[in-house]
């Protein structure tokens, strides 16, 4: 849940603010007791080498390509999408 930042702490405090935020935290910032705006973390990305995807997903079931491609055309409106 993010928490309440005045807009005093958000100016005096910046340094620390940024660092709560590298730590994953979010905050409302108010002006005279009236939220103004959120700051929310990036979602940054994370590099995850071949091994381990490939060792993540060695225990997903197979998907037949024949199967799956005939459930999906009996889902799609085939007028959605051009011939090709």
């Amino acid at each position: 849940m993010p928490r309440d930042l005045t807009q005093r702490e958000l100016r005096n405090e910046s340094g620390t603010i940024m660092r709560l935020l590298d730590q994953g935290e979010s905050f409302i910032v108010t002006r005279n007791g009236v939220p103004v705006g959120q700051l929310t973390p990036l979602h940054r990305r994370r590099f995850v080498d071949a091994q381990t995807v490939v060792a993540l997903f060695a225990g997903a079931p197979r998907v037949d390509a024949a199967s799956f491609r005939a459930d999906i055309d009996a889902l799609a409106d085939p007028a959605a999408f051009p011939d090709g």
